[in-house]
């Protein structure tokens, strides 16, 4: 089955001189959810705002449903809705209304069932007659999802949905977006919040200085650069190691209370028997033992670290 989303050698380099995207290439497959992260100034909202036909690409080619995003804008349009990071609405409008008329901007008839539907879907409906304004700010980020559905797209990006939003409405979010996907509709979202491609994403991708690090499974992701930490508490603090203890190139913490010693846990052998034989034999006696196993968050940081 093709992509829903073709993106090939995009380029996007501004008037300035800055190029914000630099040969990004990446199929996004129909129904699934894929999460980019990427720290400021990354890339991604310029990489969202170029597949939703706000921004014009230096060079390349972005496919939606297999329409060109440039020369047929007004069918890969119709296809997607775009949550922004920004609260653009009409602070003196309802909730109903706005969400209608962000219907017919689609060219879309009216259908009160359906914009009834989206709204009971997002709890919305009955704050239907509420002038916006009078709305909390986790509500209003509701109404822009709402907006955003109301022509009954096939592809949703969701531009750092949950920014400035306490966590419980965070966890309320996650749960809108996983019923969503459940209707079939792709969704991409961008995020600052690791946690949230961790917690519900099938894809991640990491972008920095305008190019992508990689796309890959979250659970091949974490597989592949996951690796774990034996922790290893010790009855009586150390300041020196003993030479013999060098090769296991372990990290002394809590002030010599503490030995780290990082393993691959998909390796044939991961060296922990033999290096509690060896503390045995220097005479350092533990206290306690456990392990850690890397999150999403470490990966993230070691990735755009290397290619800062």
């Amino acid at each position: 089955m093709a992509p829903i989303v073709s993106v090939s050698n995009l380029v996007k380099t501004y008037a300035s001189g800055f190029q914000a995207l630099k040969n990004v290439s990446l199929d996004i497959e129909e129904g699934e959810i894929l999460a980019l992260l990427g720290p400021n100034g990354a890339g991604k909202t310029t990489l969202i705002s170029i597949i939703c036909g706000i921004v014009n690409p230096s060079g390349g080619t972005v496919l939606v449903g297999g329409h060109d995003v440039v020369k047929e804008f007004r069918a890969t349009r119709a296809m997607i809705g775009l949550v922004p990071q920004e609260l653009t609405t009409d602070q003196f409008e309802t909730v109903w209304n706005t969400v209608s008329f962000s219907r017919g901007l689609h060219g879309k008839k009216p259908d009160p069932t359906h914009i009834e539907k989206v709204l009971k879907d997002l709890s919305l409906y009955d704050k239907k007659d509420s002038m916006l304004r009078e709305l909390s700010g986790g509500m209003k980020r509701r109404v822009l999802i709402a907006k955003a559905l109301s022509h009954e797209p096939r592809v949703l990006f969701l531009d750092e949905p949950t920014a400035g939003v306490d966590v419980n409405l965070r966890k309320d979010m996650w749960q809108v977006v996983e019923r969503l996907r459940e209707t079939g509709v792709t969704i991409i979202l961008t995020t600052h919040y690791i946690e949230e491609a961790e917690e519900i994403a099938d894809r991640v991708g990491v972008i920095n200085h305008g190019e992508i690090l990689l796309i890959e499974r979250k659970a091949e992701l974490m597989k592949k650069l996951g690796r774990k930490q034996l922790r290893v508490d010790l009855a009586e603090p150390v300041t020196v190691l003993p030479e013999a203890l060098s090769s296991y190139a372990l990290t002394i913490e809590d002030e010599g209370h503490r030995l780290i010693y990082d393993y691959d846990a998909a390796g044939e052998r991961t060296g922990i028997t033999a290096l509690l034989s060896a503390l045995a034999a220097a005479g350092i006696r533990l206290k306690d033992l456990s392990t850690r196993q890397s999150s999403l968050e470490d990966i993230f940081v070691e990735l755009v670290g290397t290619r800062a």
